[in-house]
């Protein structure tokens, strides 16, 4: 009897382990800050691999209210440093074992790095794009999104409902954007404000800009310094078309939270505004945000937002409701790309 027990006690042991999964993550490499993937689902007994590549980085842990900063009794493999000439390894690693399927973040605590971006989750549950959020708190947000690259300026827009956080591990694998280009995270209507964060920023060519909705029902649409509360396509006098997201409407209590990316594909000034006029126009209260407008001048930030506040225009197409739309973009500066993603944590 005690050898039966000890056999089947034995190859129940056997069992678990044959069924342990072994997760690979690579960290950074050259021009990348990033993990990828940037976050993975394990239970109990799975192992994730860090493969540090070039540059200098940590696998550290953080927080879902803080990802950019060291938990208290956190672990930290502490700097792994990979010379730039080291393109075919070995590659230095350090290995964590998951005890439970509780939530565990991460970030690189090298420099910047975290406030760009580089952060990583295992088991974020439906927070992770929350988690991205939340390093609106710890300096002007910088993240490596998902993107895909076009060289050209012209693209095609999709709406799509918020997927499973399973899709979006499939997604950060394929479509994520190579080389240095940077992606920049814009909130809109965070807390119920009638405003994008940050409202103005400096994009370079390559660059992709997300703007990720998180309460009501919004939009990001293309204006012109001119017509700050029209669209770009009603009112352009040389056939350009401007980007829409259309509307976006979340609900109270989700966690759901749609997202629409843009390309860079030059340097020009680029306008956007919000839709809604339903209770009241968004745009003329101010919701309008710039991305490469001067510092100072005739036709900067400042200037712009005063122009939508003056404005008592409101555009033929808008709508209170949640309709969406598609549009192309044949020259309006971007090419763009949306996609809509269930806010998780941990890439």
């Amino acid at each position: 009897m005690r050898t039966t027990g000890s056999s089947i006690i034995i190859a129940a042991i056997l069992s678990t382990v044959a069924r342990a999964t072994e997760f690979q993550v690579t960290v950074g490499g050259p021009g990348v800050l990033r993990f990828n993937p940037e976050y993975v689902n394990a239970t109990s007994g799975d192992t994730v691999v860090f493969s540090f590549r070039q540059e200098n980085h940590t696998v550290t842990q953080s927080s879902l209210d803080s990802p950019c900063q060291i938990a208290d009794g956190g672990f930290d493999s502490n700097f792994v440093p990979v010379a730039a000439n080291n393109t075919d390894g070995p590659f230095p690693a350090a290995q964590y074992t998951v005890t439970d399927g509780s939530p565990v973040w991460i970030f690189c605590r090298q420099a910047n790095h975290c406030q760009q971006g580089m952060v990583f989750a295992i088991n974020p549950g439906d927070n992770f794009t929350m988690f991205k959020a939340n390093l609106f708190g710890n300096s002007t947000a910088n993240s490596s999104m998902p993107a895909t690259i076009s060289s050209t300026s012209t693209a095609t827009a999709s709406t799509t409902d918020p997927v499973s956080s399973s899709t979006l591990v499939s997604s950060s694998i394929v479509t994520t954007a190579p080389g240095s280009a940077s992606a920049h995270i814009v909130v809109v209507g965070a807390d119920g404000k009638l405003a994008y964060e940050p409202s103005n920023i400096t994009a370079a060519v390559g660059d992709v800009v997300t703007f990720l909705f998180m309460h009501a029902n919004h939009t990001a649409t293309q204006s012109s310094f001119s017509d700050p509360c029209k669209s770009l396509t009603k009112t352009s006098t040389s056939g350009q078309v401007g980007f829409d997201s259309g509307f976006m409407p979340v609900a109270n209590g989700t966690s759901n939270y749609p997202t629409f990316t843009v390309e860079v594909n030059n340097t020009d000034p680029v306008w956007v505004y919000c839709k809604q006029t339903n209770p009241q126009d968004h745009c003329a209260a101010g919701m309008v945000f710039s991305m490469n407008a001067v510092a100072c001048g005739l036709e900067d930030y400042s200037a712009f937002v005063d122009a939508a506040k003056q404005s008592n225009a409101t555009s033929g197409t808008s709508h209170s409701g949640g309709s969406r739309s598609t549009t192309s973009n044949r020259n309006a500066g971007v090419a763009f790309t949306l996609f809509a993603l269930m806010i998780g944590l941990a890439l």
